[in-house]
């Protein structure tokens, strides 16, 4: 008999733990018919991901400065393959593939791995590709995605929680051509955006945003901001979440002259990877359905986040917010995982990196 998960029963969510199947991972609850199992437990710190064509999945690391190669060759939900291409890197969280090159995003530049897969060895040779981002450490780990205009997007954090940076690559997504050519600053006022996605048909961006610190449990609500176009800006330092003046720096500019978030996220629960549901697995209500990975506050007196949300989409704008996927944060307050990126596999599994864990997840519905 299903069993209402304590979220479920606040009414914050309709989450229950599905019937289990062998290889489902005790006590993280999703809705009825779904299943979580491990995808691989050999990636300590994984980060972002990306799919190959010949369903290699590369994962992206922080603190181990490593990229992963993950295979599933027999097809059974479970990566019997892992393999570490290349070590020594600068904060290599981003990762691409794009026409069989895999592009990998460090702190202060962009490499490529040219025709990767004949490189899953652990002797991978790479190129620069761009080089001239800052190098701090501080929201310096960055996202990377292909485009569909075939372009390079990356985001460059703010090097601090609060302040105005001198140098206007800082707070920014840009966007270059695959070979590093014709870099351009595309969005500003982005202080923290560790994930983006194109909602399917429109072909427009989303990205989330992490808000500031220190003005409470409850302020700043974290963002997902529609980038429409080139030269939008979303606030940062001078307004947050849409209608929040910041205490230092926000009477220099009024928030009515920027962009509103498109949806407001609980404060700090630090939204990073999305992705926009495509596949035919999932029951037909998925469609076109926004899953977020919220990695968890950090120094909220109560904690929150640690879960894989999922924003209604209607009208290509989002309604309305749900957990999808919960069970990471414990009732003392201590967490088993952290939930980063999202990937949707060729068959329709969705797979979830967890950089705490050390795991990426996979979660398919039957």
């Amino acid at each position: 008999m299903a069993v209402l998960s304590p979220l479920a029963l606040l009414g914050l969510s309709h989450l229950v733990q599905a019937e289990a199947l062998p290889g489902d991972i005790p006590g993280i609850d999703v809705p009825a018919g779904f299943h979580i199992t491990r995808y691989s437990d050999q990636t300590p710190n994984a980060r972002s991901l990306a799919l190959g064509d010949d369903g290699t999945v590369y994962v992206g690391t922080m603190t181990e400065g490593n990229v992963y190669a993950l295979q599933d060759r027999d097809r059974d939900g479970h990566a019997e393959t892992v393999r570490t291409i290349i070590q020594g890197l600068n904060v290599p969280n981003g990762v691409a593939w794009y026409q069989g090159d895999l592009y990998i995003a460090e702190l202060h530049r962009i490499i490529k791995i040219k025709d990767v897969v004949r490189h899953l060895d652990g002797n991978a040779s790479f190129e620069p590709v761009y080089s001239g981002f800052p190098n701090e450490k501080h929201h310096g780990w960055k996202y990377l995605r292909v485009g569909p205009d075939h372009k390079l997007y990356v985001p460059v954090g703010a090097p601090c929680n609060i302040c105005l940076p001198s140098n206007e690559i800082f707070t920014a997504l840009t966007r270059m051509n695959p070979d590093g050519s014709r870099f351009e600053v595309y969005a500003k006022g982005l202080r923290n955006s560790v994930g983006f996605d194109w909602l399917p048909g429109a072909g427009e961006l989303y990205a989330t945003d992490n808000g500031r610190d220190y003005l409470g449990d409850d302020a700043p609500a974290d963002e997902l901001n529609h980038v429409a176009h080139a030269g939008q800006h979303f606030g940062y330092p001078w307004c947050h979440a849409g209608n929040i003046a910041d205490p230092e720096y926000g009477g220099q500019h009024a928030c009515a002259e920027f962009e509103p978030p498109a949806w407001k996220f609980p404060a700090h629960v630090a939204p990073l990877g999305i992705r926009f549901y495509q596949g035919k697995q999932f029951p037909a209500n998925y469609q076109g359905q926004l899953f977020v990975a919220q990695h968890g506050s950090w120094n909220r007196t109560q904690p929150q986040g640690y879960r894989v949300a999922l924003v209604r989409f209607k009208d290509g704008k989002p309604v309305a917010e749900e957990v999808f996927a919960s069970g990471w944060l414990h009732a003392d307050g201590k967490a088993s995982g952290r939930p980063v990126d999202i990937l949707e596999m060729p068959d329709g599994a969705l797979l979830v990196s967890d950089d705490l864990a050390g795991a990426v997840y996979r979660i398919s519905y039957r």
